[in-house]
């Protein structure tokens, strides 16, 4: 039998060059797609389509979604104007990326964020971004690499078991948690590292056995465990919806409004709200 079917979203930019051709293309880093494919996942890209109830009908075929990094996100998509220092936009993108999260979780299935897949997933629960942060990126085409420390007690901590440093790129971050999120994992100056679905709360999140978003690019190799944790849960997922004829009781539906997060977590500037 082959691994669970796991789609990764895709860039679609408007020129590529490959041999002698350049045309618009989808596209995604190779890396994306191998640490899927290392863990015993099928990977099926899922370029952005506009096309009505699109989302849904390629959800209704995956056992796993994996959002992948790209742009910034357009701040209208959690009510925020525009700071100067956020970059272009993709909204056909966003709004693909968004409706994607949002069948993916009413349908039960796991959901791994990578960078902007993080922030996709906040924004899709609810929640809020930073639009602009210092000491989080390199040089441009490079990583920068910075040590992050797991939340004790959340799932993230006992996949990776304490402090790691990771590989990032970039400016923009976690501000106010989508409903159902908790922090899972912090920088150094406090700010939100990755988040994952609170299993004592009421929502969308809580109702797939694996959500989470990281804020670094963990198809870059360092997080083995995660990817093959999220690929495990997209494997038993399967499974049992085969046992029950494809079925699955409806999870809970995903809510627009804003949660409110409890006190801070940290003492940096980037406070977990």
């Amino acid at each position: 039998m082959t691994g669970p079917l796991i789609g990764l979203s895709t860039y679609l930019v408007d020129s590529a060059r490959w041999s002698s051709w350049d045309l618009p293309a989808a596209l995604l880093p190779a890396d994306y797609h191998r640490m899927v494919q290392r863990v015993g996942g099928l990977a099926v890209l899922l370029p952005p389509d506009p096309a009505l109830g699109a989302a849904r009908a390629a959800v209704a075929r995956l056992d796993g979604l994996v959002v992948s990094g790209g742009a910034d996100l357009d701040p209208a998509g959690y009510g925020a104007a525009p700071d100067p220092r956020t970059g272009p936009v993709e909204p056909g993108r966003d709004a693909f990326e968004l409706a994607l999260v949002a069948a993916a979780l009413e349908r039960g299935l796991p959901v791994l964020g990578v960078c902007r897949g993080l922030q996709i997933l906040n924004v899709a629960l609810g929640g809020t971004l930073l639009q602009h942060v210092d000491g989080h990126r390199g040089a441009p085409g490079t990583f920068l690499d910075h040590p992050v420390t797991p939340v004790p007690g959340t799932l993230l901590h006992s996949l990776l078991g304490g402090p790691v440093t990771v590989p990032s790129c970039h400016h923009q971050a976690v501000d106010r948690l989508g409903e159902g999120l908790v922090a899972c994992a912090l920088a150094a100056d406090g700010l939100v590292e990755a988040a994952e679905a609170d299993p004592a709360a009421d929502s969308a999140a809580s109702a797939s056995p694996f959500v989470l978003g990281v804020q670094w690019h963990a198809e870059a190799g360092v997080c083995h465990r995660v990817v093959a944790a999220f690929v495990e849960a997209a494997a038993r997922g399967r499974e049992a919806r085969a046992g029950h004829g494809g079925h699955r009781r409806p999870s809970a539906s995903l809510s627009a409004a804003s949660s409110t997060a409890g006190a801070s977590v940290s003492d940096g500037p980037y406070q977990v709200r």
